[in-house]
């Protein structure tokens, strides 16, 4: 008998969807409360450190080189106090089979769908990851599908989006383009029942767990060469499963006392699931219409319990305006020779900033990068801008208007990281826990979850939950 592939059918059925997409029971974590086992779900992946460098290294993932940035590093250090100017690294990711980080945690996610026997592999992804798991499959001989949320109901589609649509062409996967809205997650079931593929997402276990091989790798390129760990490590933030995964390799590397800066793009005021703003912004991924929202409740992704937990690792979260990783685009290319795509250069914008405040002797470091390509790169990306009614010109960053203009710094000096503060999405997430969850009170359990969960005191998390009538019993 068919199955009813209605809107309401297909999400009514999504737990048993995902569950047998993905080959987890996310109820085994559960406490049938606000807190879950985290720790347990992680360890669900199966692999080791060393198992899952093993299963990178034999499709060439991982083992990146590591640069120093001397004459960006020379450069801000002009503009620094006496003694101040920290000197500025790269973790060039891009060198990675199909061009950035993200095929650390494809590697591991299409090398578990094989061992499972899945004949194939789903990823609904607008970014980066969709041509690292179509790389991955091409590897491994699977088949793969790759959604986008591509283009506003006008037709006109994100030159970067588009771009990464032919790179995962080209490996071989079939690429579902659909305009922005709720259907997406509509679309990514209802494939998923029909084909049986595996669900690889980027939230799972599996993903996540990929990445803590470069957190690993970093600290051990450093011990080797500078005979100590960096002092800082930026991360662009979207999801955060590239932050989450990065903090747990340094601490599996003993590198506890790394800071760990998250860093997104500003797009304050434009909202993601709108289709008059979609063409309104100049970047599709490492921006806060992801960054804010997940780190405030990191379950909202498209698993039940999402292993990108960023708020848990982070110690301080910045923000760069549009012009900002533009202008630093350029500098990395003309200054360093390194002609690398936006994203990383969104943590290089904030680095560039943040090493001004740093001792001479200190060590920031960009944790990735990524490829550039014809849809990619500043130029089309700032036409499509133009052309989308946005005003560019040189002049303060500080005075861009998300949505209206693109203010490419006038000096370098201009370029600057803004502190967001933790506290309020710390108290964001703890509502988010309450009124998703429909809790009137709360265990002890709970409580030390939330406390673990977005990095807060145990008086903090108290003075939230009391502001919101819970008792904790």
């Amino acid at each position: 008998m068919n199955k009813d592939r209605s809107y309401e059918a297909v999400m009514a059925r999504k737990s048993e969807i995902m569950k047998r997409a993905v080959g987890i029971d996310y109820a085994a974590f559960e406490s049938g409360s606000i807190a879950f086992d985290y720790e347990r779900m992680m360890q669900e992946t199966g692999y080791s450190l060393q198992e899952m460098q093993k299963i990178q290294g034999e499709t060439g993932v991982g083992n990146t080189p590591l640069l120093e940035l001397n004459n960006i590093s020379a450069l801000a250090r002009k503009f620094s106090p006496e003694g101040k100017g920290a000197r500025i690294f790269i973790k060039d990711e891009a060198t990675n089979p199909s061009g950035s980080f993200k095929a650390r945690r494809a590697a591991n996610a299409v090398y578990h769908a094989k061992k499972l026997g899945y004949k194939g592999v789903v990823a609904a992804t607008s970014g980066n990851y969709g041509a690292a798991v179509a790389s991955q499959a091409a590897m491994h001989g699977l088949k793969c599908i790759i959604l986008q949320e591509c283009y506003d109901s006008t037709g006109k589609g994100q030159p970067e989006i588009i771009e990464k649509a032919r790179k995962c062409e080209a490996f071989g996967a079939e690429v579902v383009q659909l305009t922005v809205g709720p259907e997406l997650f509509y679309t990514f079931l209802k494939i998923l029942e029909e084909t049986g593929y595996f669900n690889a997402s980027l939230y799972t276990p599996f993903g996540i767990a990929g990445v803590e091989t470069l957190g690993y790798e970093l600290s051990m390129q450093f011990r080797e060469r500078e005979g100590k760990d960096p002092d800082v490590v930026v991360c662009t933030n979207a999801g955060g499963g590239n932050l989450t995964g990065t903090a747990r390799g340094l601490r599996k590397a003993g590198a506890e006392n790394v800071k760990i800066v998250a860093a997104s793009v500003n797009l304050k005021g434009l909202h993601m699931a709108s289709d008059g703003h979609f063409n309104k912004k100049s970047f599709t991924t490492g921006h806060t219409g992801f960054g804010m929202p997940f780190a405030t409740w990191p379950d909202r992704s498209d698993v039940p319990r999402s292993a990108a937990r960023p708020l848990r690792y982070m110690d301080q979260y910045v923000l760069v305006n549009q012009g900002e990783v533009f202008y630093m685009t350029e500098a990395l290319a003309q200054l360093e020779g390194l002609e690398r795509g936006p994203a990383g250069n969104t943590s290089l914008a904030a680095a560039f900033a943040l090493a001004q405040e740093l001792n001479t002797d200190e060590i920031i470091v960009v944790q990735e990068t990524e490829y550039t390509g014809a849809g990619k790169h500043i130029l089309p990306q700032l036409s499509f801008a133009r052309d989308n009614g946005i005003n560019i010109f040189f002049g303060n960053p500080d005075e861009e208007i998300q949505g209206e203009n693109i203010i490419l710094p006038s000096h370098p000096s201009l370029v600057k990281a803004r502190n967001v503060d933790l506290n309020k999405l710390r108290a964001s997430y703890i509502k988010n826990c309450i009124e998703i969850s429909g809790a009137k009170q709360i265990t002890k359990e709970d409580l030390a979850f939330i406390i673990m969960d977005c990095k807060s005191s145990e008086k903090f998390a108290e003075k939230v939950l009391e502001e919101l009538k819970i008792e904790i019993v």
